[in-house]
């Protein structure tokens, strides 16, 4: 689980963000097996933090019966989130397996896989067209790598 800032020329879904543009918050869900996009949440606006994000745009509902693993910023929720190793002390073997960064990861590179279409790097989309827009994406990212 991971969640990216889409830069949005429609204002009436975007907000100012931390990179300084008006910008929509999107949600996705990758399988970490296969590398496939489960879900995208609906967007939310740039200025929200992600767990509120998935909280707001409907991908919470979609891996509700699922194990999630999400980075730092989901930190209080019912995400598996890396822990944090106290000072002077070692983690037990086994948080140190979840700390590892190879299946977080994934969701990154699917991001990234996503972000390359030119329509994620400056959307002039409009209302749920970024919605409609992003699914296409990766509906089309998830047959490129089931037909390899």
């Amino acid at each position: 689980m991971d969640g990216t800032l889409v830069p949005t020329h429609d204002r009436s879904i975007a907000a100012s963000s931390k990179n300084y543009r008006y910008s929509t918050n999107l949600q996705v869900v990758i399988d970490a097996d296969t590398r496939l996009t489960v879900a995208v949440g609906k967007p939310v606006p740039g200025n929200r933090n992600d767990c509120r994000a998935f909280a707001e745009s409907g991908a919470d509902a979609a891996c509700a019966q699922m194990a999630v693993m999400g980075d730092g910023g989901y930190q209080g929720t019912r995400f598996i989130t890396p822990f944090r190793k106290p000072a002077g002390a070692t983690l037990p073997e086994w948080k140190e397996q979840i700390n590892t960064r190879r299946i977080r990861a994934r969701a990154e590179h699917a991001l990234a896989g996503m972000k390359n279409w030119n329509i994620l790097r400056n959307c002039r989309r409009k209302h749920r067209a970024v919605y409609y827009a992003t699914s296409g994406i990766a509906l089309m990212r998830n047959l490129t790598l089931t037909t390899d």
